[in-house]
């Protein structure tokens, strides 16, 4: 088999998840085209791993060699006897590391589900009780929300089935109506999008690979992506000013695990693109979809495609 295949899947898979998580995390159009951009850092993640798990199973795929017959052996004595001993050790040892490595991402993608599931389970369960405060519709009470006492400021919303979004006593008291309106507004556009599927997606590739491998910037800079696309919803719906002004009052609110809050750590930059609104740069936004479509398509077209050829080919031997 041409090495081609796993020389550009391995090269692809280094640059994916290196050199351009890091050019992408430090760029300033991402904030003026959020959609674009999270499209763009998914077709990214996928690619990587994609391509890692292609330059493995394409390397360990050269065991697949023809024994005398013509027909492939899985047989390690007829294929020490063709390839040597030396090689059908690294191949072995390469296809043991995909397969571990497979194993792991799928492990860390249960566990990190089954967690996050449990712990809003659990705060679902108890914002439930103690929500004891009565809102008046002025305030855009509906079946989802609950409020909670305490003396700080918060707004946050539990994703799932039976969601929840949640604000302390002191947000009604320390917001207007219609800065209120904006942070439900905000909160319920991250329950219709689903944003924690593709906060959990980030998370647990992060968590899977070893630190050497990851990208630090990625998941930052997605959880900023979809706050972004979560204040655009707010500001169609209450315009941009108050949702600024609320933003500033809860952005010390704190948030259980696996909620996604109003406020944080991103919060200033935040208010500052929405005391400067651009609208979305098309031409920008045009490229970066295209951009996401060619990362997953070239890659299969230029690559697995003639791999899978070759491998049909020796199969069908």
């Amino acid at each position: 088999m041409d090495t081609a295949p796993v020389v550009v899947l391995s090269l692809l898979a280094l640059v994916l998840a290196g050199p351009v998580p890091a050019a992408l995390a430090r760029a300033r159009w991402p904030l003026h085209s959020p959609r674009a951009a999270l499209a763009l850092w998914q077709s990214i993640a996928a690619a990587a791993v994609l391509s890692a798990f292609g330059a493995g199973l394409a390397i360990a795929s050269r065991l697949l060699v023809p024994d005398t017959s013509g027909r492939p052996t899985t047989r390690p004595t007829a294929e020490i006897a063709v390839i040597g001993l030396p090689l059908w050790t690294v191949y072995v040892v390469v296809l043991a590391l995909t397969l571990v490595i497979g194993a792991r991402l799928l492990l860390t993608l249960v566990r990190v589900a089954v967690r996050t599931r449990r712990l809003r389970e659990r705060h679902r369960d108890l914002v439930d009780l103690l929500d004891t405060v009565h809102v008046p519709e002025l305030w855009g009470r509906a079946a989802d929300l609950r409020v909670l006492t305490a003396a700080e400021p918060m707004a946050y919303c539990l994703p799932g089935l039976r969601s929840r979004v949640v604000v302390s006593d002191a947000t009604l008291t320390s917001l207007e109506p219609e800065e209120l309106r904006a942070v439900l507004a905000h909160e319920r556009a991250h329950l219709r999008a689903r944003h924690d599927l593709v906060l959990e997606a980030f998370l647990v590739l992060h968590t899977a690979f070893p630190r050497g491998v990851r990208s630090r910037s990625a998941l930052r800079a997605v959880r900023l992506l979809v706050e972004l696309l979560a204040d655009d919803s707010a500001v169609r719906r209450a315009g941009p000013k108050p949702l600024a002004r609320a933003l500033v009052v809860c952005a010390g609110g704190g948030a259980p695990s696996g909620a996604l809050a109003a406020g944080g750590p991103d919060t200033l930059a935040r208010v500052q693109r929405l005391a400067q609104p651009c609208g979305p740069r098309r031409a920008t936004a045009t490229a970066a979809y295209l951009l996401s479509v060619a990362i997953l398509v070239a890659p299969t077209l230029a690559v697995a495609v003639p791999w899978l050829t070759e491998i049909s080919r020796v199969v069908g031997r």
